[in-house]
């Protein structure tokens, strides 16, 4: 993000602040997958054919939190961003190694904001962007059906660096780097008429080197943003909304644990210093919500709303997660 020295400051007594402050606004303090995203039948299998799921997600923020999880004084704005996603499954008839093989691409259009100002100190931190943001492919993902209790999927996923990125830009949209995930889903029927459900999902990502620049102009350097786990969880209800079950709704609860795992290595050059990235503390985020979906079976037709509420975070901001959309399958061959 922009950074404006609204008045003279000593830069060696600010230095640390800083990265740790440009590490906030370039996003290190968060991973690149955006907990919120599985919640309810996180391990289930499309039906054979082409699905089509987009998924509008939002995280707003107005609170940092520092490493004791306490809200950081004299730090004041806003951050938030939106991401629209287009993603595409395709899942052949004929089973691979037992499972269902079902690779998919989701192509991602953002728009981000962040405005914040360290009081009394001069120090504001300016940046606004939006268009094609990072691209995510998952080449590798097979589901598994265990009789009629369990549903589990793993594969592997990577995140191309395909979104717009310029060290010290302020409209950056894309992350910078490469990403690489291990990715898994479970759903446990709970009930024999598969109406309640436990699931379960985890992501762990690994992460490529980023170049950055501390201040437009300045001298570039190269991080490598710490390995990140994701889990998703949620339990779920379906109740029928007509006597033929013809159209569906399943309410739940659903929640979000995000930890850095391994430090960050490389350094910040800021007015000349070399500060260590290590020295910004791994975050974590944790936040509970609820999830509804309406659902119509013979249509192949799902519509769903899920809010999150992060109740602690630990250096990186605190708020909420907000997502809604649809999916759809075209059976292939027809039902």
């Amino acid at each position: 993000m922009k950074i404006s020295l609204v008045s003279p400051i000593n830069a060696r007594k600010w230095a640390f602040l800083i990265a740790v402050s440009l590490a906030q606004a370039l996003g290190q303090q968060k991973g690149q997958w955006v907990p919120g995203q599985f919640g309810l039948n996180a391990g289930a299998i499309p039906d054979p054919g082409l699905t089509y799921v987009n998924m509008a997600i939002g995280y707003s923020a107005s609170r940092l939190s520092d490493t004791q999880g306490n809200r950081v004084p004299g730090i004041g704005g806003s951050y938030s961003f939106w991401v629209d996603e287009n993603i595409f499954y395709y899942v052949p008839k004929r089973k691979f190694l037992g499972g269902y093989f079902m690779p998919s691409v989701s192509i991602n259009v953002a728009q981000g904001q962040l405005v914040a100002d360290i009081q009394g100190t001069g120090l504001g931190l300016a940046g606004n962007g939006s268009g094609l943001a990072d691209l995510f492919v998952q080449p590798l993902n097979i589901g598994w059906k265990f009789g009629k209790r369990v549903d589990f999927n793993t594969g592997y996923a990577f995140t191309a660096p395909t979104g717009r990125y310029t060290p010290g830009a302020g409209d950056n949209v894309g992350s910078g780097y490469w990403g690489h995930n291990v990715t898994s889903g479970t759903t446990v029927y709970l009930t024999k008429d598969q109406g309640a459900t436990a699931n379960f999902s985890t992501i762990w990502e690994t992460h490529g080197e980023k170049t950055v620049a501390s201040v437009p102009g300045g001298r570039f350097s190269l991080i490598r943003p710490g390995q990140a786990f994701t889990q998703e969880w949620g339990l779920g209800q379906v109740v029928p909304l007509t006597k033929n079950q013809s159209q569906l709704m399943q309410l739940g609860v659903v929640g979000y644990d995000q930890w850095q795992t391994t430090r960050n290595e490389g350094s910040y050059i800021v007015a000349g210093l070399s500060v260590p990235a290590s020295a910004v503390p791994r975050y974590s985020a944790h936040a509970i919500g609820f999830q509804a979906n309406y659902i119509l079976p013979a249509k192949d037709f799902l519509a769903y709303f899920k809010y999150y509420n992060e109740y602690l975070a630990f250096s990186r901001p605190q708020g909420r997660t907000l997502a809604f959309g649809f999916s759809w399958t075209r059976r292939i061959p027809k039902a």
